[in-house]
């Protein structure tokens, strides 16, 4: 193989398999000298990649980990493995799948050829997945979309559907995406109303990135916050406006550890109580704050799947209540 840069390239792809490989074998493969070998692994060195040698008759090459991510080189069957394992995490809202994420799969769908871009969409569109049904269901492509145009800086127009079904047409110039754990929001300054927004994702629908880019402008902050503004910090403040807050007052009777495994980290960590219940057992007691609907709060606090009893707020009783009372109607009209 006489051509450099694509001798590199092969070279690295096979130091990223994790093994040793004698430099005899690696010759062999390249169809070059031992000696090509070593100048080879030198160039590679030089461009940030760690490769590590050992002597001695087994001796060989091996790719360690180093101070600094370098660029790794994907076969086929990789690239589509990676692709499709992102989109199904960015497309359903998995709690721990973030910003991140959502960036990898941009930069991986920008150089994917078609032929695995078809292979990726294929595979995709085949899956059924099973979720947990609290979140809404994303386009993986709209996400990598806006994730693109928010890196790139470049201003975007979509279709919006508001809390009441309105749609509207937006222009607007990303900031960052906001993972919740259940749900992808947007941050952006929309331009038509000269001003900041937030807009939930799975509500967005044909974007495009429009080519014209700009300038990132600095978040509107609060006296006594310093630089220009956090993404996280503006989108908290501004769900909070929005969304009357809930002050929780929950026990469980059960231990902490297993009520905290199966609520959403959104809605506090309980604390231990012994010997709190009726008859004396050990349970847990959650005090937290929670911008999230009455509904969601309900739901997930019955999903906990254990005795509990609601302190407070008083229009999380009220609602318990009556939900406790619709499902007693369900279940006796089945009886009828």
């Amino acid at each position: 193989m006489t051509d450099t840069p694509a001798r590199l390239l092969k070279l690295l792809s096979l130091l990223q398999t994790p093994r040793e490989w004698p430099g005899g074998e690696l010759a062999e493969r390249l169809d070059v000298s031992p000696r090509t070998v070593r100048r080879d692994i030198d160039r590679l060195r030089e461009l940030g990649y760690p490769v590590e040698a050992s002597r001695g008759s087994l001796g060989g090459y091996r790719l360690v980990a180093g101070a600094a991510m370098p660029p790794l080189v994907l076969d086929d069957e990789e690239a589509v493995a990676i692709a499709v394992g992102l989109r199904a995490g960015a497309g359903h809202a998995i709690e721990g799948v973030d910003e991140a994420s959502v960036r990898a799969l941009a930069k991986l769908e920008q150089v994917l050829p078609s032929r695995l871009r078809h292979r990726v969409s294929a595979l995709q569109n085949a899956t059924v997945p099973l979720t947990r049904g609290d979140g809404a269901t994303i386009d993986p492509q709209t996400l990598t979309t806006l994730a693109s145009a928010a890196t790139g800086q470049e201003a975007l127009r979509f279709s919006y559907r508001s809390g009441d079904g309105t749609e509207t047409k937006r222009q607007v110039e990303p900031y960052r995406l906001v993972s919740t754990g259940r749900r992808w929001y947007l941050v952006a300054y929309d331009l038509l109303r000269a001003d900041w927004r937030t807009f939930r994702v799975d509500r967005v629908s044909e974007p495009f990135a429009t080519g014209a880019r700009f300038a990132a402008r600095p978040l509107p902050v609060e006296s006594g916050e310093g630089g220009a503004g956090d993404a996280a910090r503006y989108f908290a403040r501004s769900m909070a406006g929005r969304q009357p807050e809930l002050r929780l007052d929950v026990r469980f009777r059960a231990p902490a550890e297993f009520v905290a495994a199966r609520l959403p980290p959104t809605l506090g960590v309980p604390e231990p109580e012994h010997g709190s219940g009726p008859t004396g057992e050990d349970g847990c007691r959650l005090r937290s704050s929670s911008t999230d609907s009455l509904e969601w709060v309900a739901l997930r606090l019955a999903l906990v799947d254990c005795e509990f009893a609601v302190q407070g707020p008083p229009q999380l009783v009220a609602y318990l209540e009556s939900l406790g009372a619709r499902l007693t109607r369900a279940a006796s009209y089945g009886k009828g």
